[in-house]
């Protein structure tokens, strides 16, 4: 539209990008055929959320086990009687616990729990679905079972549909299965939703996430998990199956249950335990991808904290050499070495610098006390770096408030009020605090007819 040059793009953005990245004619790809230093980080929360709905959909046995956990949820959470009759097991089953001492009192402890309904958006909750699911199976148990017995016509029969599938051996695997990848993911989940995003932490989250995620496939942890999965089914009178035994699918005859002549063994391991770790796995390698995570572990090294303890002179070097090196003569290349040098003892010894937080507030200082005229190769990878988009889980909540403030009775607001109304609905928590007084002194002081 404006006749500019995609030469000197230095980045790009969209909201709904995993639709703009394809590898092939995506538009991220085409721009960045154009201008290669045209970088887009997307969202690390977003990404990760993304990871783990590719695998829930993409595996065959995890989205069955979510269809069950649906169904179990829409059979008991449909009913403030059911609900009542799952709180009540709830207490006979503490109960039972404290008089065989397998639990203890204290503040805080045996509070009551709901199941909570997972939501695709927030994929911690299914993490925490998942585990009061396993928490109250003996109390879901005694109710599917006792709804089946009392209830008649389709609530009993859905109940005891649902009995079917929950008290089956594949049942508890994958739900254990589905607590260790969720339990693995959920500390990166929790540090990505920050609003004050630390890359060099994220970044190591990543890359320690993949490893545990490896080790998982090792035989030691496969035989310590299939004994977790082995004493939950003996506790819960659960169905232990022969793994030399022939595989056969949970609700349906066994006719034409054989899976492909496959035993338990092959099934349980190899087609669901080892299949949807790697599915996790590649998942991962292919969002978080190498280009990206280096990007950012770069541009961490301009990060002032702690008296600027992330420098990292080679790192500072390969942004500028690799990721933009067609911002850089040949000549400027070499002399930015040195000028790195000098810039980072002046500034550490300068107390101006010292209570700084952000890469933002740098450059501000530089400029302020003239130092980007003597160090202009850095300010100028400095700049490189504070154009770059990174979306945070911040952006990704503000384009959520939009479903809420541009609703079907407000949809022709124009872009500057849209704009306000976003401000004070995502910063809620800074406007809360400004005193009503002030925002009527602020009010009167525009050309207004003010009456009392």
């Amino acid at each position: 539209m404006y006749n500019l040059t995609f030469s000197m793009v230095r980045g790009q953005g969209y909201d709904g990008a995993s639709n703009m990245k394809g590898n092939a004619n995506g538009l991220k790809k085409l721009i960045m055929d154009e201008s290669p230093s045209a970088y887009y980080v997307h969202c690390f929360a977003h990404q990760l959320q993304l990871t783990l709905v590719a695998v829930a959909k993409e595996s065959g046995d995890c989205t069955w086990f979510f269809q069950q956990l649906a169904n179990l949820l829409n059979v008991l959470g449909m009913s403030c009687k059911k609900m009542r009759m799952l709180r009540i097991a709830q207490a006979e089953e503490l109960i039972a616990a404290l008089d065989l001492e397998e639990v203890e009192t204290g503040t805080g402890q045996n509070q009551e729990m709901g199941l909570g309904r997972p939501c695709d958006t927030r994929w911690g909750s299914h993490f925490r679905t998942v585990n009061r699911v396993l928490s109250n199976y003996a109390a879901i148990k005694r109710v599917l079972r006792k709804i089946g017995d009392e209830y008649h016509g389709a609530e009993a029969q859905a109940a005891l549909t649902v009995e079917t599938s929950f008290v089956s051996f594949e049942f508890v695997f994958m739900a254990h299965l589905m607590q260790e990848i969720f339990g693995y993911t959920d500390d990166l989940s929790r540090a990505l939703q920050m609003k004050e995003q630390d890359i060099v932490h994220a970044i190591e989250l990543v890359d320690c996430t993949k490893f545990y995620l490896q080790a998982l496939r090792s035989d030691p942890r496969w035989d310590d998990f299939l004994v977790t999965v082995t004493s939950f089914c003996t506790k819960h009178r659960v169905k232990v199956v022969d793994m030399n035994a022939r595989y056969y699918p949970v609700g349906r005859p066994r006719r034409v249950g054989i899976h492909n002549g496959a035993d338990n063994y092959h099934r349980f391991h190899v087609d669901m335990y080892v299949s949807v770790i790697d599915r996790q796995i590649s998942e991962l390698n292919g969002r978080f991808d190498e280009v990206n995570t280096e990007l950012l572990t770069c541009m961490a090294a301009f990060c002032p904290l702690r008296a600027f303890a992330a420098y990292d002179k080679k790192k500072l070097v390969n942004l500028a050499s690799k990721f933009y090196a067609t911002d850089f003569s040949s000549d400027e290349l070499a002399r930015l070495p040195w000028q790195l040098d000098m810039y980072i003892c002046h500034v550490r010894r300068d107390g101006r610098f010292t209570n700084l937080k952000s890469i933002i507030e740098l450059s501000a200082m530089l400029v302020e006390t003239n130092k980007h005229q003597q160090y202009f190769l850095v300010y100028k990878l400095l700049k490189l770096v504070l154009i770059l988009p990174v979306a945070t889980a911040s952006v990704e909540r503000v384009f959520s408030s939009m479903n809420y403030v541009k609703n079907k009775l407000r949809n022709k607001m124009s872009d500057e009020y849209l704009n306000n109304a976003l401000v004070t609905f995502v910063e809620r928590d800074f406007f809360s605090q400004v005193k009503d007084e002030d925002v009527i002194k602020i009010f009167q002081q525009g050309d207004r007819r003010v009456t009392w």
